[in-house]
């Protein structure tokens, strides 16, 4: 057998390496040579030091447990392997590499915090520079920093910036959970006199957060934790560590702020340095990310600079995203640049931002504002603000005197650094644009967490999350980023088992239990995250690990909304018998859901009090039954994956007990709900509520639904993803695709004609009159995508199967789409589907990876089983009338 295994890697993030904990998981792709492993050897080096072979008889290359003694602080590891396929052997794999992170148990460096000026308010508070110096009097051969803040850091050695990673060390609830870096600083390193330096500023740890922009309620005092490793050609280590001796001093930084911005005067003054405070924080252990970092990912020059007045340009970058800009020209000494930045211009050109405005909870406004400012020194400085983030396309930039040269403003686009594995094209240029739409939304909420939006908010609702996790599993490779956010959805729970909105939760809800957001925490599709997205990559990617390690929190969530079924009813079930009916106890209704959200054209709308009112007194239980029955179902499959063979026969009894309540409460024998909403008819059937014997008169009503509102969708925010594929998989594909190429709002194509490049919060979120609405870059609507994928393409894992192990492709064509391609990198290694409609023939090609079957399912319903390899085949192309109703 000739061929190798590649892709090798472990269960772990890092920067310009990967970092591990003692014993990180091994994963590998089998070669294209073989068709399937029966067995595989291990091989691996620590710091040099051959480890004993390991040979396994096992098909499993996936999340495969550590099989050596675990690892210590700062090992440096090689690994390699190869398989077999029967009696036949694998070349050995290129040999991959690791490093252990600083554990615990082995950091010696203080806690180090500056001595801050008289508070000037949050938000407005800037960055402190924290140094110290250092003698190196032999040769360094290598020189690894771990570092680590409660704040956003960057460390310097000798004026050279540590590793590639932003906004470190991240997002997370900093109460249980914080996360270092390891960087390789070897080449900063010099003999003789050395300086090590870190920028510190507040961060997600106590900057503002929310819609609202209330301060971080994580802590009130920032602090930095480092230590420089240091290995001769001797033998030796010297280790410097953050400790008593450092200084501190107000940097150039005067304000600094994830929201608000950052604003830098390069002309400042020094300011004398003074002795760091040691040890005035609590933190909790350092760990080290599963997740990829945030870095910035690519560089954008301005479609258009345009003068729109007196000093003032704007810039149009031609794309929404999440980033900053960078500014080379900065005009002679003195001179002040401020730079406001956002999702729209008027019809004036210039920007603005009124429709990010919010009304706090007194009543009283609160204007938008995303604003960096830099005084020039005139020395040919750059100004590049990275201690605070936006979400734009356009950048204001004012200017006393002057001009600004076109080529000395870039947009740096910044993220966690994702792995693409999903792609997308066919043979409908509005199509293919819908697609980069939801993919740069995804973008601008991938930063350190899945947010909702890049501006207003920036919080990583649970709700959002949930509803494009699919998505995101088949665009990105999302498995650590997602169980880095995972980590603080448990984190942040409610002592009662409520899920907390958002996470990580700087509101600190749980220990807030009073305040206005405690009282609308607990919302059905909100916190069912908890349950719907260990399952998601448990399915796409086969890690049992995921399932196990959320275990307790699905269970106490799901005990939570059980418990909240049985003991609150809605106001209307009260007036209809004040004692309950014995099913009531499997109805939801009586605790806050925030509901579908977003449905189009609410009259009133959610803006005006009275339909503020009517939402608040809704009956929302058709939408929290719903969820409590998948949840409980799901909650019964992981007890069975995980072997808890009790719960899993208890809580699929709970599963059908509630179903049956749900049937008798809200759906009537001709297959009629009592909300009778397309969102009703979608959630019902794609949950499986709903009696074989019903579900062609529930489709049926749904359709009818859609063609009264002339052919729109009527769905919001928790079942839009789920619309088009269940008309589509109930026989009618030809209704699907109406809604999907809907030029007139509420729509998806509506969205892109009037100019959007990211997926919108609203319907409307430019209206007819060309004004904006809410936010302009919100992913959850883009789970359309999904169905490009599934349906248009046809690629989609089979029901039965974890990790792909066994997929379907299964196009639905359209007269409008000829052609459709794509691949997707599964954990068994690359599909590729092609497939195109010329001359009267169908012709399709599918790739499946060693380790994975598919079955082709031709439009005319003809199908095929195929074994790994490249497939193809050719039929008469499909009448358009198989499109059905």
């Amino acid at each position: 057998m000739s061929g190798a295994p590649d892709r090798l890697r472990i269960d772990s993030g890092g920067d310009q390496f990967t970092v591990s904990g003692p014993s990180p998981r091994l994963a590998w792709r089998l070669p294209r040579t073989v068709t399937g492993q029966s067995a595989y050897e291990l091989e691996a080096t620590v710091d040099g030091t051959p480890l004993a072979r390991v040979t396994r008889t096992s098909p499993e290359h996936l999340f495969i447990a550590w099989p050596w003694a675990p690892l210590r602080s700062c090992q440096r590891v090689t690994w390699r392997v190869r398989v077999r396929d029967g009696e036949v052997s694998s070349d050995w794999s290129e040999p991959s590499g690791f490093e252990v992170g600083l554990r615990t148990e082995n950091w010696t460096a203080r806690w180090i915090s500056p001595i801050e000026d008289v508070d000037v308010g949050y938000g407005n508070r800037p960055a402190y520079a924290l140094s110290t110096r250092f003698e190196v009097t032999s040769e360094v051969t290598s020189a690894r920093l771990y570092a680590t803040a409660l704040g956003v850091y960057e460390a310097f050695v000798n004026g050279r910036r540590a590793g590639t990673a932003e906004l470190t060390p991240g997002s997370t609830s900093y109460d249980h959970t914080l996360y270092a870096q390891a960087m390789d600083v070897t080449n900063a390193v010099r003999r003789g006199d050395n300086r090590l330096e870190v920028l510190l500023s507040d961060g997600w740890y106590r900057g503002k957060t929310g819609g609202f922009r209330m301060p971080s309620g994580w802590g009130t005092t920032t602090a930095a934790r480092l230590e420089l490793h240091l290995w001769s050609r001797d033998g030796s280590r010297q280790v410097v560590r953050s400790d008593g001796s450092w200084t501190s001093s107000r940097s150039k930084i005067a304000r600094a702020d994830l929201m608000d911005g950052q604003a830098v005067d390069f002309g400042s003054p020094s300011v004398a340095e003074q002795a760091v405070l040691v040890d005035q924080v609590v933190a909790p252990d350092i760990d080290w990310s599963p997740a990829p970092p945030v870095r910035r990912i690519e560089a954008r020059p301005p479609v258009t600079l345009r003068q729109v007045d007196a000093g003032t340009w704007v810039a149009d970058f031609g794309q929404n995203a999440s980033g900053w800009i960078s500014l080379a020209d900065l005009g002679p000494s003195g001179t002040r640049t401020v730079i406001d930045y956002g999702e729209f211009v008027g019809p004036d050109s210039d920007l603005t931002t009124a429709h990010l405005d919010s009304i706090l909870p007194d009543g009283g406004p609160l204007r938008f504002v995303q604003r960096d400012e830099v005084v020039s020194a005139g020395d040919g400085e750059v100004f590049e603000p990275r201690h605070t983030i936006h979400g734009f396309q356009y950048a204001r930039l004012r200017r006393d005197g002057g001009t600004i040269d076109p080529v000395s403003v870039t947009m740096h686009v910044v993220h966690s650094d994702l792995a693409r594995t999903g792609t997308f094209e066919c043979g409908n240029a509005d199509l293919n644009r819908l697609h980069e739409m939801a993919v740069w939304s995804f973008r601008g909420n991938a930063v350190d967490v899945p947010t909702d939006c890049p501006t207003r908010e920036r919080l990583g609702w649970t709700g959002d999350y949930q509803v494009f996790a699919p998505a995101a599993a088949r665009l990105y490779d999302v498995h650590g980023f997602s169980r880095k956010w995972l980590r603080s959805v448990r984190d942040d729970q409610l002592a009662d088992g409520r899920i907390a909105n958002f996470s990580p939760d700087g509101r600190r809800t749980k220990l807030n239990l009073g305040d206005r957001l405690a009282k609308s925490t607990g919302s059905a599709g909100w916190g069912d995250a908890i349950v719907s997205v260990p399952m998601e990559l448990y399915e796409a990617y086969g890690d049992r690990e995921v399932l196990a390690e959320n275990w307790d929190a699905m269970v106490r969530w799901v005990e939570w909304a059980l418990d909240a079924a049985r003991t609150h009813r809605h106001p209307s079930r009260i007036e209809r018998s004040a004692q309950p009916l014995p099913r009531e106890q499997f109805i939801w209704d009586g605790t806050y859901h925030w509901g579908e959200w977003c449905e189009p054209r609410i009259d009133p709308p959610l803006s005006d009090p009275a339909g503020r009112e009517a939402w608040l007194k809704a009956d929302k239980g058709e939408v929290g039954t719903p969820y409590l029955y998948r949840s409980s179902a799901t909650l019964a499959r992981i007890a069975g994956i995980l072997g808890r063979s009790e719960e899993a026969v208890h809580y699929a009894m709970v599963a059908d007990q509630v179903r049956a309540a749900w049937r008798r409460e809200f759906l009537d024998g001709s297959g009629r709900t009592t909300g009778d909403t397309q969102a009703g008819y979608v959630r019902a059937l794609a949950f499986g509520l709903v009696p074989q014997e019903l579900r062609e008169a529930v489709v049926q009503r749904l359709v009818e639904l859609i063609r009264a509102a002339g052919n729109h969708l009527g769905t919001g925010f928790l079942s839009t993803g789920e619309l088009l594929p269940v008309l589509a998989d109930h026989g009618y594909a030809k209704v699907a695709y109406g809604v999907l190429f809907q030029r007139t709002p509420p729509s998806w194509l509506a969205m892109l004609d009037r100019g959007a490049t990211t997926i919108w919060e609203d319907w409307d979120g430019i209206d007819d009159d060309g004004n904006p609405h809410e936010s302009l870059n919100h992913y959850s609507k883009g789970a359309v995508v999904h169905f490009l994928h599934t349906h248009v393409l046809g690629l989609r894992q089979a029901d039965t199967s974890t990790a792909w192990e066994s997929f379907v492709v299964a196009p639905l064509p359209h007269p409008d789409i000829p052609w459709a391609r794509g691949t997707y990198e599964s954990p068994q290694g690359t599909i590729e589907v092609q497939w195109q409609i010329e001359g009267g023939s169908f012709q399709i090609a599918v790739d499946v990876p060693p380790g994975s079957t598919a079955e082709v399912v031709f439009p005319g319903g003809e199908k095929a089983t195929l074994p790994p390899g490249q497939f193809t085949a050719n039929r008469p192309a499909p009448d358009d009338n198989l499109l059905s109703t």
